[in-house]
């Protein structure tokens, strides 16, 4: 494949496409268009065109895309023939439900370490996942080989932690506090404020009652 940038939007609809083509795979399907695409995933058949060009020719006109190729394609993509290991910092609430989650839509996604300051959790094995004291969140991605984390601690130390994380060799974090955390341009940083979804969804069903489309 000819390398190319790909735009943040397409790599964002990428976990999209494959999840809906593993789910027709596992239903025993063989092929599938751009428009039943379309109608299955809510994006419009003209982008999926566009988001697929920019991997070559990766279906036949008149035949569409078949399904095993193409879903085996998006998973070598997305790496999901890798186990990425992914440490969750704060284990309150919000991070008790991810550890449940377990990313079961995908099974290259496992949160393998959780750092936490209380006392009474440290040392603790949540669903399969240890919880270190945050004294130890260095040393143990370090010898893990974490790149990616996930940051759901209170608002006043989400600096800090991001700061300790990028100094122990994390280039990803899933930043769900409402703080916009500085890091180096090398980290990337998914925030996800589910408070803001809520607050623009509630807005939505005010102002855009007739209208669907984003």
């Amino acid at each position: 494949m000819k390398e190319t940038t790909i735009p943040k939007a397409t790599a964002k609809r990428l976990p999209l496409y494959y999840r809906y083509l593993k789910f027709l795979f596992d239903s025993g399907k063989n092929k599938v268009s751009s428009t039943e695409l379309s109608e299955a995933v809510k994006v419009d058949s003209a982008t999926i065109r566009r988001d697929f060009s920019y991997f070559g020719e990766l279906g036949k006109r008149g035949y569409g895309y078949d399904v095993e190729s193409l879903m085996n394609f998006f998973a070598k993509t997305l790496n999901e023939d890798e186990l990425t290991n992914v440490a969750l910092v704060g284990v309150g609430n919000l991070g008790h439900a991810l550890i449940n989650y377990r990313f079961h839509q995908s099974d290259s996604i496992r949160i393998s370490a959780a750092f936490d300051v209380k006392e009474d959790i440290v040392g603790r094995i949540l669903d399969g996942v240890p919880v270190y004291s945050s004294n130890e969140m260095s040393k143990q991605i370090k010898e893990q080989h974490i790149e990616v984390a996930i940051l759901t601690v209170p608002i006043e130390s989400a600096q800090e932690n991001a700061d300790r994380l990028v100094e122990a060799g994390v280039r990803g974090i899933m930043n769900f506090t409402p703080v916009r955390i500085n890091v180096p341009d090398y980290v990337q940083v998914q925030n996800v404020d589910l408070t803001n979804e809520m607050q623009t969804l509630i807005y939505f069903l005010s102002h855009y009652k007739e209208d669907k489309e984003d």
